[in-house]
């Protein structure tokens, strides 16, 4: 049984997606909660807090738009 290599391009790209965004989707789940978490603990620092929780978290979304960036680049290559 063969596979078209067309068919095997897009397998391969579901899977690095899948696999590409499941890390940094922990990780902006973690960088939220933790900082909900200070927050609640602790609401007058929620300015200082806030912005190094976006700035968290625009890493880590940077780092899933690489992987789509790969993903595509592996599809029409």
């Amino acid at each position: 049984m063969t596979m078209d290599v067309e068919v095997a391009r897009l397998l391969s790209m579901g899977f690095v997606v899948g696999i590409g965004v499941f890390g940094p989707a922990l990780a902006i789940g973690t960088i939220v909660g933790k900082a909900v978490e200070a927050i609640g603990r602790n609401p007058e620092a929620s300015g200082k807090i806030q912005p190094l929780m976006f700035v968290g978290v625009a890493f880590a979304e940077a780092l899933a738009i690489f992987t789509i960036v790969i993903a595509l680049l592996e599809k029409f290559t």
